[in-house]
């Protein structure tokens, strides 16, 4: 399944095109992008341990290992983001119909804006070595499609310090009209709530503290109680040439957040007609399905190459790592479509089916011959979505089954000194009853 749902959103020939039609200073000479991709795709999916033990044992690659560095440290982050952008078009209509629940809010496409930083990497570049601090490859602005569990769009972006708001231009250039936008208060700003807007599409953005600072209209009234506390609406106005008027909506929380706020502020356009005031604080916390999808990204895939120093190499390697995330979750969702999970009270695992994958790909690809997989090709979305149906019915869900974890509960450490923090017991003893001293 993930190698038939590989072939159709990253065929080598459309990868080649991509690189083609988006590039600037980069150019093709004897190593093709396609096979890049491919080799960064080995790493992404575990099956390879770095881009090094890809190229050594990969016995088609013609060029030297310099010259594969050279391509990678160098691929230009708009080739990237057109390599996301075009395979999540090509999977769209494979895993819409595979799609038993209905959409998040009526009439609208729901979109889930964030941004992701890419962790420390490695000091292997001569100018960091002498540096004692933590050195950031670069950022992404993500855009999750969470019904199709698809990431539809990634700006890649090599200075890490870069504000996230400040890079937001390309995006709001995707906006369509029928999305609903949710973004956290870091994309709370005047420009981004009337780009939007005037693109007809929706948004139910967190306040910022400073930022838009609307005028309110009239007094906050309560409308109810939702899963995280009392509900209350307001109408503001976003002042300017063309004033802009919004609902605000504010949850009193019953637990303060992580920050200790009691309360958060959502401004949105939705009409009270199409979105009560609950259903828009019920369905911004939803917006958390993207943090889900970014602890699977780190967890399930090869999505941070802490080797890849580079900031053009780490953004290619979290780029294609998405790639594989959207396969991989193409695939969960024929899983789920073709078995009744809700009466079995089970959900299907992203992190197993990647297992399975590594466990089973390698073994498969040497096996299984070339002429093989070409007498059976797939020709359009449709045909793949229908035999990835088919084929979903002969796995065993129970064997990809998700073991969902209970909340922590939260507690306060408070400050010990450091020769405290530093000590260490022997596990066997204290198991045995004896007491940490």
């Amino acid at each position: 399944m993930v190698r038939r749902t590989l072939e159709h959103a990253l065929s080598s020939q459309w990868i080649d095109e991509v690189f083609e039609a988006n590039r600037e200073q980069q150019y093709t000479r004897e190593l093709l992008f396609s096979s890049v991709v491919d080799l960064m795709g080995v790493v992404a999916l575990g099956l390879r341990p770095s881009l090094h033990a890809a190229a050594q044992s990969d016995p088609d690659l013609t060029v030297s290992l310099a010259a594969l560095y050279d391509k990678v440290n160098h691929t230009e982050p708009q080739v990237v983001r057109a390599l996301v952008q075009g395979s999540a078009e090509r999977l769209l209509p494979v895993v819409r119909p595979m799609k038993k629940q209905g959409p998040w809010a009526a009439g609208y496409q729901v979109r889930v804006l964030d941004g992701n930083h890419l962790p420390a990497s490695e000091k292997r570049l001569k100018p960091l070595r002498e540096f004692r601090g933590a050195a950031l490859p670069g950022q992404s602005l993500v855009v999750y499609a969470p019904e199709l569990s698809l990431v539809v769009d990634v700006l890649p972006a090599e200075d890490a310090h870069a504000q996230e708001r400040a890079l937001m231009g390309p995006v709001l250039e995707r906006v369509r009209e029928g999305e609903l936008w949710l973004a956290d208060r870091n994309f709370s700003t005047s420009r981004i709530l009337r780009a939007v807007h005037e693109k007809r599409a929706a948004f139910i953005i967190r306040e910022h503290g400073v930022s838009p600072n609307p005028t309110a209209l009239g007094e906050r009234r309560e409308v109810g109680r939702g899963p995280a506390g009392r509900v209350y609406e307001q109408a503001v106005r976003v002042e300017g040439e063309e004033p802009l008027e919004l609902r605000r909506i504010e949850v009193e929380l019953e637990e303060p957040t992580e920050d200790g706020e009691t309360a958060i502020r959502l401004l949105t356009n939705v009409p009270e007609e199409k979105l009560s005031a609950v259903e828009v604080a019920q369905l911004y916390r939803k917006r958390w399905t993207i943090e889900g999808m970014f602890g699977e990204l780190e967890a399930v895939l090869e999505s941070e190459v802490r080797s890849l120093g580079r900031p053009r190499a780490a953004l290619l390697a979290f780029g294609v790592a998405v790639l594989a995330y959207n396969v991989l979750s193409v695939v969960k969702t024929a899983v789920e479509a073709s078995h009744d999970l809700e009466a079995a009270n089970m959900q299907v695992s992203t992190y197993y089916i990647a297992a399975e994958v590594k466990f089973a790909y390698g073994g498969m690809m040497m096996v299984v011959e070339p002429e093989d997989w070409s007498g059976q090709e797939v020709r359009s979305a449709e045909q793949l979505s229908e035999l990835l149906l088919e084929l979903a019915k002969k796995v065993k869900p129970s064997t990809l089954r998700k073991h969902p974890r209970a909340a922590k509960k939260k507690v306060k450490k408070g400050y010990v000194p450091g020769e405290v923090a530093r000590k260490h017991v022997a596990t066997a003893r204290v198991l045995k009853g004896e007491k940490i001293s």
